[in-house]
């Protein structure tokens, strides 16, 4: 599962891989990147809950979640089982801070991301309604997703759930648009998916406004809400939100989650243009040239907030009402990653950033949001 996401990432599913420039497209100068900003007296901290709407029981997720696909991925990541005592002590941190939200799917790593999140949940002694774990649905058509077009979701699913070895997930999305099945029979799967108890919520990846709202309104037939679409976001991919798929969820009521929060490190301060991010970070894959302005820019804010980088990148994507996921591999990480909560950007601050953020773009293979 791994090589195929990979492979399909090397050939143009991603932001700007392939054929697409790798100069970065600015935002539209007449866009009010200020519309999306929230109320400065909404401050998310590691104790707030985020409520994914359900059919039967809603589910509440912190305000930042952590991206479980390098765990296990050796196609993108280059994963090492000899970094998982590191990742288990970056759990501690993270739990000690009040989140609660893992995020990983059944292409990462070919299932051992999901082994993973079981292993840390089991070692960290939650009680299940303590935590909040995401899977998604491979959405590749395989031989199962074309013979069974709806009871194939839930068959993926059951697989999941045995490698975590758990009841059922919190959430459970469609991984993208390129699934065989329409998005009718996807949304009767992801149905039978609720029906049976194995997901709390559902929700999509990589769905266009048009196409979220017709899983939206597929979805009601059954009774079901769709909590949640996930895309990639960042400073250096505001496509979401120049676009209006923001506006539309905060309108339809549902959670706006962004992938790539840090575009896969570049907004870290970990790289530059000495040191570039490897070849296999496909997400927001520009030269490290251009984005020195940006990170000067958050370097800046950072030292005057006592931040790390990335603690401001993830607190502007907080502060336009969206829910970052992001990676950790090591507890440094997991330390600088949550000073992001319990505070906030000024309203000048945001405006500054702004000046040095992108757009970027969407492609049919992929990203449709």
């Amino acid at each position: 599962m791994q090589h195929v996401l990979q492979a399909g990432l090397s050939a143009g599913m991603s932001a700007v891989s392939g054929f697409h420039s790798n100069k970065p497209p600015p935002v539209p100068p007449d866009f009010d990147g200020m519309a999306a900003v929230l109320p400065q007296d909404i401050v998310p901290t590691g104790e707030t809950r985020v409520t994914f709407k359900g059919k039967n029981s809603d589910a509440y997720a912190s305000p930042i979640s952590i991206g479980a696909w390098p765990w296990g991925d050796k196609a993108t990541f280059h994963w090492s089982e000899d970094e998982l005592p590191a990742v288990h002590e970056a759990w501690k941190v993270i739990v000690s801070s009040g989140v609660n939200f893992i995020d990983t799917a059944q292409a990462y790593g070919s299932g051992r991301s999901e082994e993973i999140c079981g292993e840390l949940y089991r070692a960290s002694g939650l009680r299940r309604d303590q935590f909040f774990i995401q899977t998604k649905w491979y959405v590749v058509p395989d031989l199962e997703n074309i013979i069974h077009p709806v009871d194939a979701p839930a068959k993926k699913l059951e697989k999941s759930l045995q490698r975590m070895g758990l009841e059922y997930v919190d959430c459970y999305l469609v991984h993208g648009h390129i699934h065989p099945q329409s998005i009718a029979k996807a949304a009767e799967g992801l149905a039978e998916c609720v029906d049976k108890g194995l997901t709390k919520t559902v929700g999509v990846a990589n769905y266009s406004a048009e196409d979220m709202v017709k899983m939206q309104e597929e979805l009601q037939k059954y009774g079901i809400p769709l909590a949640t679409n996930q895309c990639e976001y960042s400073i250096l991919r505001r496509y979401p939100e120049t676009s209006g798929l923001l506006q539309t969820c905060k309108e339809r009521g549902i959670i706006f989650q962004s992938y790539s929060s840090l575009a896969q490190g570049r907004l870290s301060g970990k790289y530059n243009s000495q040191h570039e991010p490897p070849d296999t970070y496909r997400f927001s894959k520009y030269p490290m040239k251009y984005i020195e302005p940006t990170l000067k820019v958050l370097e800046d804010i950072g030292k005057k907030r006592g931040k790390s980088i990335a603690a401001v990148a993830l607190n502007y994507n907080l502060s336009k009402g969206v829910l970052p996921v992001v990676g950790v591999r090591k507890p440094q990480q997991a330390e600088q990653n949550m000073e992001a909560l319990g505070w906030r950007l000024s309203d000048d601050e945001i405006r500054a950033i702004d000046q040095f953020s992108y757009e970027g773009k969407k492609t049919v293979l992929w990203q449709q949001g």
